[in-house]
Order: structure tokens, then sequence, then C-alpha cells
């Protein structure tokens, strides 16, 4: 395992050339990966009927290709997993990672060629390994076992050599044999279904590893962690794992979660934000510390930003690298190397840095408060329920909001479902940090809140522990990567979730 895990480090500091050619022409790594997509799927049925052949700049492409939903490419979706192949990609598509939205019970099939596990996840995931590397050379990381916290492990034959499952179980059943040697729990147990058994299992199973790093989203980590010192009576996860150096999270922004972590763990490590998807792997953070994740522009994903106002127009526009403003709201659009064109993922990103290109992920398209044009994201709320904790002492596990309308005897506000790790001694406090922060940080939520006039104070409730688990539950969605939704723009989700409030 020594000489594996030396040769392995010196492997990934090797990369770092390569890493650093892609960061210093971004835009002409991404020209180059569009005219391998579009050149590599001329042929495609797809490519024939959009005349990829004749596409040879990013304006033609542009102008010939329409942006796309997932419901757009559905049917071509449909018929690959069907078994019909050259559809959307010129090379057999034979893995589907099913994507189950949190708004809706609806799946979504994401095609998964060999291009975009090779070229894509797996080399994404090298480079934020070499990323890591620089800035930790001393390191032992691949000296222990990386726990991996996924979801549902659970594959699916259509037929013949068609499957499909969540993003974790098509990265698990085809990741190269090095990657099962350094990562624990065995296969049998990453492959359960059942999330409330797989926690017990994970547990049982790795208490007793030498785990230096662990992946996964924060609530279902914290979970594990919990259960894990119920049984070993131990005070802290150093105490478990004191080899353990490194936290890779995504899915979900990590600072509501950071004292906990701290607190629960017991020392200092070091955490790496990432913004991995089942269409892709986007980016990584590169600098302990960095507000952003470096954007990973030479891993077969060709990238296009579009303002979010333009979203739901007849013919939105979008922007490439050149053209793109800090601390403006895009819609991420993509072309891959899986077979999806000028596809909106849902997402709204942030740049923080232009030298080199560093985004943060503020929220999705459809997870947002606008109902009194105050314009809440994701990012907003996170950053206030933050403060509001330091304010108070208090520590949140999870939350959602969704906004109160206007009634005969009120203007409106946004009410909150808050579960607490650690309660604040005063609600009403929180709930006024709360709303002088949201103040703070987005001004046309302030401009309504001026004198009551749009809307009110927050209404805040302290729901049970376990309310949202329970919701999820419900839904068929408990465990792994599926998370509440923090902000709804509409009362349906809430109304759901305040049945289990009792």
């Amino acid at each position: 395992m020594g000489i594996f895990s030396t040769t392995i480090s010196q492997l990934a500091r090797m990369r770092l050339w390569r890493i650093q050619g892609w960061v210093e022409h971004p835009v002409a790594s991404q020209r180059e990966v569009l005219q391998d997509l579009v050149t590599s799927a001329q042929y495609t049925e797809f490519g024939r009927k959009y005349n990829f052949s004749s596409l040879f700049s990013t304006r033609d492409y542009k102008k010939a290709v329409p942006i796309h939903e997932y419901d757009d490419l559905k049917p071509y979706i449909q018929r690959m997993m069907n078994g019909e192949q050259n559809v959307l990609w010129n090379t057999p598509v034979t893995w589907f990672a099913k994507s189950s939205g949190t708004t809706s019970d609806k799946s979504k099939f994401i095609p998964v060629s060999d291009e975009s596990l090779e070229d894509c996840h797996y080399k994404a995931a090298k480079d934020t390994l070499t990323l890591y590397y620089n800035f930790n050379p001393e390191s032992e990381l691949l000296t222990g076992k990386g726990l991996v916290i996924g979801g549902s492990h659970t594959v699916h034959q259509l037929h013949d050599n068609i499957h499909y499952g969540d993003l974790s179980a098509v990265l698990l059943q085809n990741s190269p044999l090095w990657g099962h040697w350094i990562r624990t729990p065995e296969l049998s147990i990453a492959l359960m279904d059942e999330w409330e058994s797989k926690i017990e299992r994970l547990a049982e199973s790795t208490i007793r590893e030498n785990v230096t790093s662990i992946s996964g989203v924060p609530t279902w980590t914290l979970v594990l962690f919990k259960r894990i010192l119920e049984m070993t009576g131990k005070n802290n996860i150093a105490e478990v794992w004191p080899s353990l150096e490194l936290f890779i999270h995504g899915g979900v922004s990590f600072t509501p979660y950071r004292e906990q972590f701290k607190k629960i763990i017991g020392r200092d490590i070091n955490y790496i934000d990432t913004y991995n998807a089942s269409e892709g792997f986007f980016a990584a953070q590169d600098r302990p510390g960095e507000d952003g994740m470096l954007l990973y522009v030479d891993h077969g994903i060709f990238m296009e930003f579009m303002p979010v106002e333009e979203y739901g127009k007849e013919s939105p526009y979008t922007i490439g690298l050149r053209d793109v403003e800090l601390g403006r709201n895009y819609a991420l659009v993509i072309s891959t190397n899986g077979g999806l064109w000028r596809y909106i993922l849902g997402d709204t990103i942030q740049f923080t840095s232009l030298r080199p290109f560093r985004i943060k992920v503020s929220g999705r398209l459809k997870h947002f408060i606008n109902a009194f044009g105050e314009e809440v994201i994701i990012d907003n709320t996170d950053k206030a329920v933050s403060i509001a904790c330091e304010k108070t002492g208090a520590v949140v596990n999870d939350y959602t909001a969704a906004p109160m309308y206007f009634s005969e005897d009120s203007n409106g506000a946004h009410e909150w479902l808050i579960e607490f790790e650690k309660a604040p001694d005063d609600l009403g406090k929180f709930t006024a940090e709360l709303d002088k922060a949201l103040q703070s940080i987005n001004s046309d939520y302030e401009a309504k809140r001026y004198r009551n006039i749009a809307l009110r104070e927050p209404l805040v409730h302290s729901v049970k522990k376990g309310l949202f688990s329970d919701w999820l539950k419900s839904k068929g969605k408990l465990g792994g990567q599926h998370k509440v939704p923090r902000l709804s723009n509409e009362r349906t989700l809430i109304e759901e979730m305040l049945q289990f409030k009792s």
C-alpha cells in the first residue's frame, strides 16, 4: 500500500503542468473542446440534423443549434435507452445516470459515454487530487482509505448491455482498479439501497479503517459521524480516524455546516468544494480558503453562460468566457461528450475570479424566491443563516423557505422551516438577525422590507429534528445526493413539509 500510494502521489504531482496549460489558456481550451465535440458527433442523427459538418466556429454552432431543456432531448435519450446508437453521440452509450430532482417525482436519465467517464469525471477527479497535492506537498492522503458516502448504488439493467443507476453507481461500476484499492467501504455495502441500514453498515465497517479522506454531502456525512460516535463512545471523529485530513463536499453550500464539522471532527482538516453532477464534473476548489472553484475547461464540456433574466425567453442569448462578469448570476448551458447539446443544466453560478476563472454555485433556476421582486437566491440565504448562527450561537442542520402572500390584513413575508442542531436561546432574536443579515446581503430584499411596505419580518418555525428526513423518505429520496430544496417560489413544498411538523 505504501509503494502504491507513493506512486500515485508522484503521478498526481506530475499532472500539474497539464493543468497549468488549460488554466492559462481557457478560451482556447474551450474552443478546442467544442471543435472536438462537433467533429466527433457530425455523423450522428443529431449532428446530421443540425449540419455539424459545416459548423466551424462557436458563432456558427450557437446559430445552428437551439438551446435545450431535458424534455427537448428526452425522445433522443429514450431511443438510446432502448438500444439505438449513433443518436446523440458517436460511440456506444450503455450507461445512464438517473437524476431525480428534489421538486418532482420525475427522473432524468443522463447518457454517460466512455468519453464522459474518462475525459470528464475521472480526469477531473485526478486533477482535483493533483491540485490538492500542489498545496499540500506533505500530504499522506493515499496512505489510507477514502470513505465515499454516495447515494443508492443499485444498478438496473434495461436490456442487453444498457444499464442505469445514480451517478455514484455508474462511477463505481466503471471505476479503474486503483479506485477500488483506495476506497472504503467494500462493494457489498456500497451497493446497499436502503439508506438507514446503509448508515449502520457504513459505521460498522469503517470505524477500524485508516480513513484519511471522506467524500459526501454534508448532511448525510454528519448523520454518519454521529452514529459512529454513538457506537465508539469517542469524543470526536479525530479520535476515531486520527489520520483524517480531507473532506470533499458538494451538492449544497458548506457555509451552514462549517462550524458543525469543526466541532464534531475535533480539529482542523482540509476541505475541498466540488461541482460534480450527473452531467459532468465542472469545477473544484484549487486553493484552500479561496472563494470559488476553478472552472474545468478542458474536460469534454463546452460551456456557455446565460444571464438569468434571459431564461424563459424564446431566443435567449448566451456569452462565452471572454464576456463574463464578476458577481453576475448566469445559468450554465453545456454541450458534452455524453451527447447533451446546448443543454440548460438548471444551476445558477457566479464568477468569483476571472484570472483564473473561478465560480461558485449560487442556486437553481427554479429554486429562488421572487414573489415580491426581492430576487433572493440560495447563496443569499446560506450566508444569512450563517451570520444569524454566529450572532446567536445557534447551529442549523437544514432549512427551507417559501413566500407567504398578501392577505386582507397583512402584507407578504417569507416563511422558514429550520431544523436546529442547537436551537437559539431566543428564536425571535435569531429571526431578527436572519432578517438583518439578508437585508445587508440583498438590496432588493432590503428595499421590499423598508417599513414593512411589501415584506414584513420573516416567520421562522423551529421544527423537530428529522422533519426533513421524514419528508425526503415520504418522497422516496432519503439519503445520498438527495437534498432538501432550500428555496421555492411557491408554497407546494413547504405545505407538504408542514404536514410533518407535529
